[in-house]
């Protein structure tokens, strides 16, 4: 990670994917609290390099869950969250649980914003790369 962060990105992005009760499940290979480590020791490490997370809804979370997850990414210094749609991309992978409302995805934005995100997007199509150039414009150090 040094390595990665040495090199001078404006932005470092580590998806958290879910909430920590489905992290197995979603992401076998993974652990919740390592996700949030990573995105923690990036913070204190180069502090000027803006850090990203992103989530899917859609695969049997509660909205409390989400926000939990979101004051986490917080407690670690995320300062941009993305939430998205899960959609299945093969038959192997899990099915989608629910298909989570516009109005539901833009009270995971008013709550990321209300607990000091600079930019939360949310939407059924929105995805980790979502509005990259401007996060990566925005995180640019000013000349």
């Amino acid at each position: 990670m040094a390595r990665v962060l040495d090199a001078g990105p404006h932005v470092f992005n580590h998806n958290i994917e879910t909430v920590p009760r489905l992290y197995r499940r979603v992401r076998p290979q993974a652990e919740y609290q390592q996700s949030l480590d990573v995105l923690d020791f990036a913070r204190r490490y180069r502090p000027e390099i803006l850090t990203k997370s992103g989530l899917m809804a859609g695969l049997g979370e509660t909205e409390e869950e989400v926000r939990t997850v979101l004051r986490d990414l917080r407690a670690a210094g995320t300062a941009v969250a993305t939430i998205g749609q899960y959609l299945r991309p093969t038959r192997r992978n899990l099915p989608v649980a629910a298909y989570i409302e516009p109005r539901q995805f833009d009270r995971y934005r008013e709550y990321g914003l209300s607990i000091g995100f600079q930019m939360v997007f949310s939407g059924p199509l929105v995805r980790s790369s979502y509005m990259a150039e401007r996060v990566s414009e925005e995180a640019r150090p000013a000349n």
